[in-house]
């Protein structure tokens, strides 16, 4: 299955992936090959990602929308951090940018942390 994830600043990911979870609206779901067609809004939260070598990638994003076919997701979010980085220190700057674009966005305290504790423990899987 093939994902496309676009800010208004350019692509953030593009590839051929096995499975997506996505912080929707109406709670967190996931996708793999096959789903129903399916269109509906993000909230602030994670978008991860598990490539088809099995390796996951984590997304922050503020808010945007997900367009699922069986066999491709585009993903159009206004914010977006890439929880990844080569050394501990990228990683940590990466960490504190998803935190504070959650911050920005979220309405929730209880959403922001539910979130950065989700950020921190995708962080130590990398």
């Amino acid at each position: 299955m093939k994902i496309d994830i676009v800010t208004p600043l350019g692509r953030i990911f593009q590839g051929e992936i096995k499975e997506a979870t996505f912080p929707g609206v109406d709670g967190e779901f996931g996708v793999l090959e096959g789903h129903s067609p399916l269109v509906t809004t993000l909230q602030p939260g994670l978008i991860t990602i598990k490539k088809e070598n099995g390796k996951e990638e984590v997304i922050a994003v503020n808010w945007g929308y997900v367009e699922v076919t069986p066999d491709h997701v585009n993903v159009l979010v206004d914010g977006a951090v890439p929880v990844v980085g080569s050394s501990e220190s990228e990683i940590a700057q990466a960490i504190e940018k998803a935190k504070q674009l959650i911050k920005d966005a979220a309405d929730s305290d209880a959403l922001v942390a539910a979130v950065e504790a989700k950020i921190e423990s995708a962080a130590r899987a990398i």
